[in-house]
């Protein structure tokens, strides 16, 4: 497949693409869904501060492999050195960096963070013009924001963003105040028509036929999708439910890759969601181990992850500061307070 964005986007049909998620859009996941017509994927938004500074915070944040493509990595900054130096580090690795624009969290716009930067559409300016000055095409510089009440705000955004030399524009039709509600589809396909670079659309997409109606409705080049393919990895092959074979495919992918157990535990809660009988779902859910998550799921399905020669087949690159390993031994995913986590909380834009 094509390691070029713009070209992607520009290609006269659907463009899939799996959103960035707190914790879950990691390499596994991102491993996973590229088997069910997943066309680009984002990584979780990580603190570009923390990475620069932190090389434990690039240990955990960022992994990637050779088949891990095409592959945009999500920063939080708002700083223009700090989102600049956190570019050029994954760029070798990756096929473009995102500003996230959209956070709604509190922590996020405390800091300055996400959607706060709705409000400083010169820094946003400048932020996407430094990178774009360091980093040539087709290394791709875009945002993912979410509306305002004020769309005429959100236009005069989005030109400013094209203007600065974006690549695309990701938008979450949602303002910061919203989470389950519908989209705000008309203000969405205002703002398609107020720039000529690549939109994304994002929001409300549970299945394909969600995601191809987005798409023919918004006239946008690409749909993302968050929860729905949380749910149901396989939702851009046409899938209604999590088919078996995406659960033994994630058996496999975490046999060959680190994997810890909340993450392992977790994707199958939300995979199984649909697909569990009400009575096995109370059971599944709480197991505290893998050993009892893959007897449950070999005595109810038969399925068990096929062997494999090495834990670290699949994982050809972990970034780390100081040198690039091959399989570091050291865990590369988050295990923070996933128990507490509701769905509609997960989403940082």
């Amino acid at each position: 497949m094509s390691r070029d964005i713009v070209g992607i986007l520009e290609d006269p049909k659907i463009t899939k693409i799996c959103a960035p998620m707190v914790r879950y859009s990691k390499l596994q996941f991102r491993a996973l869904v590229r088997r069910y017509d997943c066309e680009i994927c984002f990584t979780p938004m990580i603190l570009a501060d923390s990475f620069v500074q932190s090389s434990k915070a690039r240990d955990n944040e960022f992994t990637t492999n050779s088949e891990d493509g095409p592959l945009i990595v999500q920063f939080a900054a708002n700083k223009p050195q700090d989102f600049v130096q956190a570019a050029e580090m994954v760029a070798p690795y990756s096929n473009g960096v995102d500003l996230n624009c959209g956070c709604p969290q509190r922590w996020a716009m405390k800091e300055g963070y996400g959607a706060n930067l709705l409000s400083k559409p010169q820094l946003i300016k400048d932020l996407i013009y430094q990178v774009r000055n360091r980093i040539p095409n087709p290394f791709t510089v875009s945002v993912k924001i979410r509306i305002l009440k004020d769309i005429k705000k959100v236009v005069q955004l989005c030109q400013t963003i094209e203007n600065a030399g974006a690549s695309f524009i990701t938008v979450h039709a949602r303002t910061p105040e919203m989470r389950n509600e519908p989209i705000d589809l008309e203000s969405l396909k205002i703002l398609r028509d107020s720039v000529k670079i690549p939109m994304i659309a994002n929001g409300g997409v549970k299945s394909l036929e969600d995601a191809e109606l987005l798409y023919q409705e918004s006239r946008c080049n690409g749909v993302m999708a968050a929860g729905g393919i949380l749910t149901n990895p396989a939702l851009f092959s046409g899938h209604s439910n999590t088919p078996l074979s995406c659960v033994q495919d994630w058996l496999d992918i975490t046999s060959s890759m680190s994997t810890n157990f909340l993450t392992f535990h977790h994707h199958l809660v939300f995979m199984l969601e649909k697909v569990l009988p009400k009575k096995e779902k109370k059971v599944f859910n709480v197991l505290q181990d893998k050993d009892s998550v893959l007897t449950f799921l070999e005595d109810y399905y038969g399925l068990r992850p096929k062997e494999t020669n090495s834990s670290c087949e699949k994982i050809d690159f972990v970034f780390q500061s100081a040198a690039n390993k091959r399989c570091s031994k050291s865990e590369t995913l988050n295990n923070d307070g996933l128990s507490n986590l509701f769905l509609e909380n997960l989403f940082v834009s």
